[in-house]
């Protein structure tokens, strides 16, 4: 089936964005289903062929489409996520590594009877995990923090590292063996992580001072952290190749733990391009695909995956976490998760063809055997994340709790009637004095300014996925809505109006104007934080009532009276739910209401 190019290109990014969403929709790692879309469109139906409509442009599109992923990746390494855990990460990316090297270059060796060099160079291959495969894994089971640091770090540095040891494996296999090519082999290694260390620490301490003292305009700061991270790369992988890698993590690495450097927009901008890369990058690859090819391999590639998958991986854990904190049930999640990814995939493909032009007949076998181990791993492993870390019980609690901005009568009242239903909850606030209240209520609560960098580090989120502004000041309401609106979500963030726009003429202009800033107004336009406090003042409490029909609001007010005020609705499944003026909960049997009244 032939489509021309500018159709194929626009049915291409369909795809990605049909996939993305129904992983969204079922809770599912997209990967599952950009592999099997690309798959389907490619050697199967023909629709999708990358080399027909990119032609050399290709590999030059996934080096730095994966530059950007790594870049992207390491932007969220901060030091702080794995402290304590520090030697977990090297060991499983230094003495680990090795281990599940020497694992599969065996098992390659011996069960496809292939020469000891194609062997090692695929086992060297196989290192890789990457954040491609990982982070949507991560981001749909949420396990527990010390595993998700882990796996995010290592996937992130893994990539650089598993590509070097390929390269050098590379230049010991055409030097052609010996003390000569093991001289020449650790020269290049010394040459490759100084200069992309070298380019990425001056890339990155650089663009770090721009943002600091605010050289560039916030509106240029995506462009040119894109442009700086291209030519950084191609600078690093001019003077000494496949260095490029190395040079944009250590650049993301460095600018993630720079202070008083603010990445919220690159951050937001790095994460929409990394997802549409990823989906672009997973259906052209696999739209790649020789199926003869991978058939050809037979039962031995499938031994080969199950021994990287069983033998080489726990040993790898095994090894890199003797003497840490982490529990049994922790290691066991890791030693399952080890998909492989785009790093894999692009340089098997590179260096088959380099070793074929060498001579070395058998690295024909290179790509199909990639593909076998990616399709695998990433099959079994989206499948069975989720089940696996429930029954090992370390995923998060439901982000179904409550940060709430200010400690004052109103939120500490609404925090404690959340608390008696079981739903976390953290008040926070600047004031010493005020906080000092909630804490006498014994409330969670954070002491200090929410929107600080020592927030960033001391705040604990986990559990909490909604934003209540309840602060008696509007400027600290609009702050917190934006400066939360990516953890949370615009949907999940809610601010409490000062005063009541019932009698202003222009509410619904306001309300346009300001929504964006705000988020969604709490409760309704009708009420602010000036009213709900004086009914406070005059004796209102929070009532919780259950409902034995649909909640009608005419029945309610004859009932409760005029002046009460539906707050919050909980459904069958404890799920708390706002009152806002931008919309109507459809509320029915067996809900319950709180509200403000007398």
């Amino acid at each position: 089936m032939h489509i021309e190019t500018v159709p194929l290109i626009a049915l291409v990014f369909l795809f990605c964005a049909i996939c993305q969403l129904a992983a969204w929709r079922v809770r599912m790692p997209p990967i599952l289903f950009l592999l099997l879309t690309g798959m389907l469109f490619g050697p199967v139906l023909g629709v999708v062929r990358p080399k027909e409509f990119l032609g050399e442009l290709f590999n030059p599109f996934v080096s730095l489409s994966v530059a950007i992923i790594l870049f992207e990746g390491s932007l969220n390494l901060k030091i702080k996520e794995i402290r304590g855990l520090q030697k977990v990460v090297r060991d499983m990316v230094s003495i680990g590594m090795v281990v599940t090297w020497i694992i599969t270059t065996l098992a390659t060796r011996f069960l496809l009877d292939i020469s000891w060099e194609v062997a090692t160079l695929f086992g060297a291959i196989m290192v890789v995990t990457g954040p491609t495969v990982v982070a949507p894994i991560l981001r749909t089971v949420r396990p527990v923090s010390s595993i998700a640091n882990i796996l995010k770090w290592e996937s992130i540095v893994i990539d650089p590292i598993g590509a070097s040891l390929a390269v050098l494996v590379f230049e010991f296999i055409i030097v052609g063996g010996g003390q000569e090519a093991m001289g020449h082999t650790l020269t290049t290694f010394a040459q490759l992580l100084i200069v992309g260390s070298a380019i990425g620490m001056i890339a990155g301490y650089l663009f770090g001072l721009c943002l600091r003292y605010h050289v560039i305009p916030e509106y240029l700061h995506n462009v040119s952290a894109l442009g700086l991270v291209f030519a950084s790369f191609a600078l690093a992988d001019t003077f000494q190749p496949e260095s490029g890698l190395v040079t944009v993590t250590v650049f993301g690495i460095l600018l993630a733990n720079m202070k008083g450097v603010d990445l919220k927009h690159i951050l937001a901008f790095k994460e929409t391009l990394s997802i549409l890369l990823i989906s672009l990058l997973f259906i052209v690859l696999a739209a790649r695909i020789d199926f003869a090819e991978v058939l050809q391999l037979g039962w031995k590639a499938l031994v080969i995956c199950l021994v990287i998958q069983i033998v080489a991986r726990p040993l790898c854990i095994f090894v890199a976490t003797l003497g840490s904190t982490l529990s049994q049930a922790e290691k066991v999640f890791m030693a399952w998760i080890a998909p492989r990814g785009i790093v894999a995939a692009a340089i098997s493909s590179l260096f088959a063809l380099k070793l074929e032009n060498y001579g070395h007949q058998d690295a024909v076998i290179l790509v199909p055997l990639t593909f076998t181990v990616i399709i695998f791993t990433v099959l079994l492993q989206s499948l069975t994340a989720v089940p696996v870390a429930n029954l090992l019980k370390v995923t998060l609690p439901a982000a179904d709790g409550f940060l709430i901005i200010g400690s004052n009568r109103l939120s500490r009242a609404i925090a404690k009637m959340l608390l008696e239903l079981n739903i976390k909850v953290i008040i926070a606030d600047n004031s010493k004095e005020q906080i000092a209240k909630a804490e006498a209520e014994n409330i969670p609560s954070y002491r200090g300014n929410p929107l600080s960098e020592q927030a960033e580090y001391n705040l604990e989120l986990v559990g909490l996925g909604n934003l209540l502004a309840l602060s008696a000041h509007e400027s600290e309401n609009i702050a917190a809505t934006l400066h939360y609106r990516q953890e949370f979500g615009k949907k999940n963030i809610y601010s409490i109006l000062s005063t009541s726009q019932k009698d202003s003429k222009n509410s619904i202009s306001t309300n346009r104007r300001w929504a964006q800033l705000r988020g969604k107004i709490l409760f309704n336009e009708k009420v602010s934080y000036q009213i709900l406090t004086q009914m406070i003042g005059r004796g209102a409490t929070l009532k919780l009532i259950s409902l034995n029909k649909k909640f009608d609001p005419n029945d309610f007010y004859t009932t409760h009276g005029e002046d009460a005020v539906p707050l919050f609705g909980i459904d069958q499944n404890n799920q708390v739910h706002c009152f806002s003026a931008q919309g109507s909960l459809q509320i029915n049997e067996g809900w319950q209401i709180i509200y403000l009244g007398y």
